[in-house]
């Protein structure tokens, strides 16, 4: 979960979080490296008393300073166009669970196993316990199996949400009529913190989720207790 003054992205808790946070150092690290280069141009011109007539009008210079960018962001297109790739790709998941987004809270079936349905609502001040969160627990959690490929079935019944989970680098709009889907692969047994990222009405900002990431012989022992 979001800590107060973290200036740095959240802890990857999934292998495509973990792609995403790579890449954004390896993104950053070159802008670095253009804001340096740039600034010392300019003041190391500025600060000239001289014109260099070659420097402004060469055309190596012009050469140069096309190319380069061009080079630089090839760099950084591949690496994110690969990102997208994995992002979109739903590869043999052994279970599916289905989001829907409501004014204001969100239900989940679990159809795989057998016909279980709940609302999840954000829990009110007055009702939290002494290690629970305020406008960020809910009354009944996600449960989900950890290091187990998981797909999510994501709509709406009334107007556009976005179901997201900052540490696993799930965005995937809920909209009205219509099925998206992502996947989801949790690396360990933790409580997972995100809330809806579309503004969707006046209690947009008190609809979060919650996952609890277990071990696969407690996930099914919930299931059949449920």
């Amino acid at each position: 979960m979001p800590m107060w003054s973290q200036l740095n992205l959240q802890e990857a808790n999934s292998p495509l979080m973990e792609q995403l946070i790579f890449f954004h150092d390896n993104t950053l690290m070159i802008l670095i490296m253009i804001t340096v280069m740039v600034t010392y141009i300019m003041v190391s011109t500025m600060m000239n008393k001289w014109i260099n007539r070659s420097l402004l009008e060469s055309q190596k210079i012009e050469l140069i300073w096309t190319v380069m960018p061009a080079v630089i962001l090839i760099f950084i297109a591949m690496p994110s166009l690969r990102i997208l790739y994995l992002m979109d790709e739903i590869n043999e998941p052994l279970l599916t669970i289905k989001s829907i987004g409501h004014q204001w809270y969100w239900s989940y079936e679990y159809s795989d196993f057998k016909n279980i349905e709940f609302d999840s609502y954000m829990k009110p001040t007055n009702e939290l316990m002494e290690n629970e969160f305020r406008l960020l627990d809910v009354d009944n959690r996600v449960i989900l199996p950890m290091k187990t490929p998981i797909r999510l079935l994501i709509t709406s019944a009334d107007v556009i949400h976005s179901w997201t989970i900052q540490s696993l680098g799930v965005k995937i709009d809920a909209t009205p009529g219509r099925l998206n889907q992502g996947m989801i692969y949790i690396k360990r047994p933790t409580l997972l913190y995100g809330q809806c990222s579309e503004i969707c009405g006046v209690n947009h900002s008190f609809m979060p989720i919650v996952i609890e990431s277990t071990s696969m012989n407690k996930f099914i022992k919930w299931i059949n207790n449920y």
